[in-house]
């Protein structure tokens, strides 16, 4: 072979090479466990339109089911296992698998912060260590959790009510002498139908999604914590990925991070039409507000404490409001 040929040769094998230094388009299975139409599966519907409509050639997701398909206390497990490459979920629905998982409830900084202030590699380590999962966004910030309730409730006394719960603020809700129960959102209304529990714990938003304003009476207010629903990856499955790949996926999570700003907004617009549908906003009085919310904080980072030592210190700092 002639010198200029093999050059050609050369040549043409870097071309080659080049032109396929990409993996081809990957198709992600993914699922939600949240329903359909509602509230917090709305941003994750609009992501995944997002990245199908950009990403041709690189990344493709594919929604397998919702919470019908796999219930959603199990979709972490999915997702470790590899069932699913993809979940729209929260932290508070894998907490037995990660327990730290509770952080994203408690913090009290924006995911920008936890970004900038390694709060989230912190979280995202023990996720991939614990779960086999990445934590790839937040797309909830700022929103509360609530207890709602049909029975009236005076002074912040919640003895001897029966409240759905998850692990999040089951320990709170027992600090208040309350009775937490662990019910899927699919059950709830019937349960407070059949009188299984008084109220729920649910965030500022959702409850019209679901129809249980019909056997709701009243709101508590203020509301606790910082509601987490985000996106979460199985590990094997993100290192598959090519650094293309990787680097639209971040692209696009930046993105849908941006519009956690809405949320809000979201809350002020669900309280009010809470109002229109005779749903009675019940205070405690200020000066048992400031311990009940206090009593939130104590319980859920106890939690964590109990069941991560060697980790509660440090996400106490980065996720917390450093009083």
């Amino acid at each position: 072979m002639s010198s200029r040929t093999r050059k050609l040769a050369i040549g043409a094998l870097i071309a080659l090479l080049g032109s396929g230094a990409h993996a081809a388009e990957i198709t992600l299975k993914a699922v939600s466990a949240f329903g359909q139409d509602t509230f917090f599966n709305q941003r994750f519907k609009t992501f995944v339109e997002k990245v199908n409509r950009e990403g041709k050639g690189l990344v493709k997701i594919q929604v397998v089911g919702g919470p019908e398909s796999i219930p959603p206390l199990e979709v972490g497990n999915a997702v470790r296992a590899g069932v699913v490459d993809f979940a729209n979920t929260t932290g508070v629905f894998h907490a037995t698998l990660v327990p730290e998982a509770i952080a994203g409830s408690l913090a009290e900084k924006p995911i920008a912060e936890l970004r900038a202030n390694g709060g989230h590699a912190l979280l995202d380590r023990i996720h991939r260590e614990k779960g086999n999962m990445v934590w790839l966004a937040r797309v909830s910030d700022g929103l509360q959790y609530h207890i709602y309730a049909n029975k009236k409730v005076s002074g912040g006394d919640f003895s001897g009510l029966k409240l759905r719960s998850v692990p999040v603020y089951r320990a709170f809700f027992q600090s208040l002498g309350a009775t937490p129960l662990q019910v899927p959102p699919g059950e709830v209304f019937t349960a407070l139908e059949r009188g299984v529990v008084d109220g729920y714990g649910w965030p500022s938003v959702g409850i019209f999604d679901l129809g249980w304003q019909e056997k709701t009476k009243y709101r508590i207010e203020p509301g606790f914590y910082n509601v987490e629903v985000g996106f979460y990856m199985n590990q094997n499955s993100w290192k598959k990925l090519d650094d293309a790949q990787r680097a639209f996926l971040e692209k696009q999570v930046a993105w849908v991070e941006s519009h956690n700003v809405d949320d809000l907004a979201a809350a002020d617009a669900e309280k009010a039409r809470q109002a229109a549908a005779n749903i009675e906003t019940l205070p405690i009085p200020a000066e048992q507000a400031a311990q009940f919310r206090s009593r939130a904080y104590e319980a859920g980072w106890k939690g964590i404490e109990q069941a991560s030592p060697q980790h509660v210190a440090k996400l106490r700092e980065l996720f917390g409001s450093g009083r």
